[in-house]
């Protein structure tokens, strides 16, 4: 078994470092980075932003934290992200500097919805355009884990299913959270990556089954859940915005490395959406390998990195004592 300490900051830390790592080289191609690849923190770049700042991957990712921490509610999430876009709420240096058009007008979307009171019609599925599959919805959803560990499958995935659909409203973005989150669920409870990786496959093929998922999902997944995603080959790997590139590009750096520092490298590297993918893979690797082999530079030179510290410490307290009842 694989032990997983302080697996809260863990993975939120592992998340904004490796999602600072890609921000300065953000849509630039494969080959540019092989010439010139990614070693460490860089500053400006893409965005003209200092050294350590994430991007709106871990600005998300922070809001449903926030929501985790102070009890769970679907309408603070949204309103978290309504603050985030319109009143800085949880940017790196209180300006924000990068949304996707997608997320954008979902936001909107949810502040005309909350500013009427029409709460019930937040988080329900709305969409049926396989174009609407972004990654947004992924690249947050690692603080889920501490929301959604011990619940039965149906459980989780109505929970994950409801805060993708603020903003991503198609069943697919929402079945790849469920996936991540399941490989996750088994990480924490200390199984070796690659066997936390195959038991989440066959939950998540067994589960897609039952509820007669459709033919056309199931062969969407069926490259990340055949059980060697780590084996194919790197021009096999896509690395764009689209959500099953992403989770499958984080899955093969995660799986493929030996160290979270490689991992996340590795997945800044591949190019274009360099600062999510590397996000993604972050939080796993973060939650595998502990705060303890993040190089401690890298940790350091993370923008609001005590604000980061004290919302952990407030999702830990809230997920002890969820585990303990």
């Amino acid at each position: 078994m694989h032990p997983v300490p302080n697996p809260v900051h863990s993975a939120l830390i592992g998340l904004a470092v490796a999602d600072a790592l890609g921000v300065p080289v953000e849509f630039r191609s494969r080959a540019e980075l092989k010439a010139d690849p990614v070693k460490g923190m860089r500053a400006y770049g893409t965005y003209n932003q200092p050294a350590g700042t994430w991007s709106d991957d871990s600005s998300m990712a922070f809001c449903i934290a926030e929501s985790v921490a102070e009890g769970y509610a679907l309408k603070d999430v949204a309103q978290h992200f309504v603050n985030w876009k319109y009143d800085n709420y949880w940017c790196p240096h209180g300006e924000l500097f990068d949304i996707g058009n997608q997320t954008s007008a979902a936001i909107d979307r949810l502040r005309e919805l909350l500013a009427a009171g029409r709460e019930e019609e937040l988080g329900v599925l709305y969409s049926d355009d396989p174009m609407d599959n972004g990654n947004g919805s992924l690249m947050r959803c690692i603080p889920l884990l501490f929301l959604i560990k011990g619940k039965p499958i149906d459980e989780q995935f109505r929970l994950i299913k409801e805060i993708s659909a603020l903003t991503h409203g198609h069943i697919r973005s929402a079945i790849g959270c469920l996936f991540y989150l399941l490989i996750a669920e088994q990480i924490l409870e200390g199984e070796e990556k690659k066997a936390a990786y195959l038991a989440a496959c066959q939950q998540l093929k067994r589960w897609m089954q039952e509820k007669e998922i459709s033919e056309v999902e199931q062969a969407v997944f069926a490259k990340v859940l055949g059980g060697e995603i780590d084996l194919e080959q790197e021009e096999n790997i896509e690395s764009g915005g689209y959500v099953m590139h992403s989770l499958e590009a984080s899955l093969w750096c995660f799986l493929k490395y030996e160290d979270y520092a490689s991992a996340v490298l590795a997945a800044v590297n591949l190019g274009q959406d360099t600062d999510t993918t590397a996000a993604i893979t972050g939080g796993l690797a973060g939650l595998y390998y502990g705060l303890d082999l993040i190089p401690e530079d890298w940790i350091n030179t993370i923008a609001r990195l005590e604000d980061i510290y004290e919302l952990a410490d407030r999702v830990e307290k809230a997920y002890l004592r969820t585990s303990a009842s």
